[in-house]
């Protein structure tokens, strides 16, 4: 499994007034991560009805690669400005198979 690409969908829900924060400290990871080796795309996205709800949706060529970008600084820096300002987060690890 550790060779086959690995797709992340990051669910983020920040809380109401911390929103802009969030997502200010969620936009600063973008280029970092893009030029990481493995990465094949980074995408932030918001939802249109609950501006609430930030989602990433990315795609690595190995998990070990993915793993690396999630011990990396920049994601470190992330969590401590973000602290206390997420409601819920979820992390789901996929494959492709089909």
């Amino acid at each position: 499994m550790s060779n086959q690409k690995l797709t992340i969908v990051a669910k983020i829900l920040a809380k109401d007034e911390k929103r802009d924060l969030v997502k200010q400290e969620l936009l600063k990871l973008i280029d970092t991560t893009r030029s990481e080796q493995g990465c094949i795309n980074y995408d932030l996205h918001q939802d249109n009805e609950n501006q609430n709800l930030l989602l990433f949706y990315e795609n690595w060529t190995s998990r070990e690669l993915w793993k690396k970008h999630v011990n990396n600084s920049h994601l470190a820096n992330y969590a401590k400005a973000t602290d206390g300002a997420i409601e819920e987060f979820t992390l789901n690890e996929m494959a492709i198979i089909g």
